[in-house]
């Protein structure tokens, strides 16, 4: 599988991911799961502007995003253990993610001809 296809896989299981957290892993204790996904889904999906770029460029933007939601996702599982189970789901996804990046452009390099 390429390193961009596993990217946007990543991208869409992160997307996923958050609807259901919220409503139903781990739900807030506070009641307001629809306020969460309101601040968590919007800038997972602004990437989707840059797809008709090209997903490349789409991706690059998106594991910016990922570094945000990585963070989020150790804070979580450090200090909620009930929300460590979707907490370290994000975490993988985001290193899938930016990981795939990382490995789409050494391949590019490498098809260039340029050193690792």
């Amino acid at each position: 599988m390429k390193p961009l296809t596993i990217g946007l896989v990543a991208w869409a299981l992160l997307v996923l991911l958050q609807p259901g957290w919220y409503l139903w892993l781990a739900p807030p204790a506070k009641g307001l799961p629809w306020f969460a996904l309101v601040l968590t889904l919007p800038p997972l999906l602004l990437p989707l502007f840059a797809l008709r770029t090209g997903a490349r460029r789409a991706l690059l933007w998106v594991g910016i995003v990922a570094l945000f939601y990585f963070c989020h996702g150790i804070v979580a599982a450090w200090v909620y253990p009930t929300m460590r189970t979707p907490a370290l789901l994000e975490v993988l996804f985001c290193v899938v993610l930016i990981g795939s990046l990382g490995v789409d452009v050494r391949q590019r390099k490498r098809a260039a001809g340029a050193p690792p």
